[in-house]
């Protein structure tokens, strides 16, 4: 058991780690899981903890759901850092969780961060958590479907963790004021609006939440009487910067790029250039950005608006000549444009179903009429024979066969009447019609 000494003082400590709760009636939000009757609860209740990961964003009690399971169980619990230990310290708390239970003991292993091992890390875990040496559970900001091994992810039950909403954070903040363990000892003047403006800031995040108000308070004015007076300006600077919810590297990142692509699709310019800033004033590298719309320019609008892909690519270029900030105004341009644009996905379709055949019958040989016959050999197997020069024809077509005999009369592309490709779907029409009536 960790002991204090004598120069650690609990009102030294930062707000969010004096106001940690004990207990799960001190816990806020999460009601999806552990309000009552609700399973996490009763599994923590009876103490019949399995191996679980909790995944969500940060400063939503990931670590401190572990910390009251640690407080309820009567297992071993064994907290666990996937920053500062490796595989020798992995096997070295195996060796002893192994001990345990052979003496009856059950282990808990809390793995803090743990999208943060490796593989050969993880896979270290999975023995040990298959004949039930210990119990797992794991905490992370990051999917685990894409961070965790399958075999150990399979052995896992996933709870999913919810960021507060305004409303529960505004009661975590007034809890603070009031509570000895917070600010209860001294008379805070904070109004609700100020209040609501901290919890909004959060985006969220309980632990951002009381740091910024500890900050706030900290830094407010101080009466006569030794009251505290938190004013506009003192709050306004105290967040002044937003941290915004993104990571480049992580899901979050594919879902602001996802949001991005489908507000363009569904044609909202507004919502485009919101999730456009959202990228950019995160730190997001422009030329990722200027790519994903240029594939957008012929995967959604196509050949409805084929200036769409030229707008893409200038866009593109834009943004490698002379990069953040100044770029971020060439690429709301295409943002705006894309959302704009008539929308057509006839390309991406035609290609997804010649995709099919060409899987499927990947051995189909060319028609021997548009074989290539560069040598006497070729042309005396028929290579190229028949072939006709469409150029030389008055109408520039032929009735020359070009598909597989397997694919004959199969249709990829299918044209919509969005905007400038209605005018190739008449010319479409007309080439397969004097195909036919030759």
């Amino acid at each position: 058991m960790e002991q204090r000494t004598l120069f650690e003082n609990e009102e030294n400590q930062p707000l969010a780690s004096r106001l940690r709760p004990q207990n799960l009636d001190e816990f806020f939000g999460q009601l999806h899981l552990i309000g009552e009757g609700k399973i996490l609860r009763r599994l923590i209740e009876e103490d019949k903890i399995t191996s679980m990961i909790f995944w969500g964003p940060p400063g939503v009690g990931k670590t401190t759901l572990a910390n009251i399971i640690a407080n309820k169980t009567n297992s071993v619990f064994i907290n666990f850092s996937a920053v500062t230990s490796g595989i020798k310290e992995i096997k070295e708390v195996m060796t002893r969780a192994e001990q345990s239970r052979k003496m009856g003991q059950k282990t808990i292993v809390f793995v803090d961060e743990i999208h943060r091992f490796n593989k050969a890390q993880q896979d270290a875990f999975l023995p040990f958590v298959e004949k039930g040496s210990i119990i797992l559970i794991g905490a992370t900001t990051e999917n685990p479907s894409f961070e965790v091994n399958g075999a150990l992810l399979s052995r896992c039950k996933v709870f999913v963790l919810q960021g507060l909403t305004t409303d529960d954070i505004i009661s975590l903040l007034k809890r603070a004021i009031t509570d000895k363990k917070g600010f209860g000892n001294q008379k805070v003047n904070i109004n609700d609006e100020q209040l609501r403006i901290i919890a909004k800031f959060a985006n969220g995040d309980a632990r951002n939440a009381l740091s910024t108000l500890e900050m706030v308070i900290l830094n407010a004015d101080i009466n006569r009487d030794g009251e505290i007076n938190v004013t506009d300006e003192t709050l306004e600077q105290c967040i002044s910067k937003k941290s915004l919810l993104y990571d480049k590297n992580g899901e979050e990142h594919y879902n602001v790029i996802s949001a991005l692509h489908k507000s363009m699709r569904n044609s909202d310019p507004d919502a485009a250039v919101y999730w456009l800033a959202r990228m950019l004033e995160a730190g997001e590298d422009p030329l990722y950005v200027a790519r994903r719309i240029t594939r957008f320019a012929s995967e959604d609008v196509g050949l409805a608006d084929p200036h769409a892909l030229s707008v893409a690519i200038a866009a593109y270029q834009a943004c490698h000549f002379i990069g953040m900030p100044e770029c971020s105004v060439h690429l709301t341009q295409a943002v705006i444009y894309m959302s704009l644009a008539p929308k057509s996905n006839s390309l991406c379709v035609a290609y997804d179903m010649a995709k099919h055949d060409a899987i499927k019958e990947i051995a189909e040989p060319v028609p021997l009429v548009i074989r290539n016959a560069p040598t006497k050999l070729m042309k005396e197997l028929n290579y190229g024979k028949g072939y006709q020069y469409a150029h030389d024809t008055e109408e520039k077509l032929t009735n020359m066969q070009c598909l597989p005999d397997s694919l004959l009369g199969r249709e990829y592309y299918i044209p919509t009447e969005q905007g400038l490709e209605i005018k190739y779907k008449n010319k479409l029409e007309q080439i397969k019609n004097w195909k036919k009536s030759h």
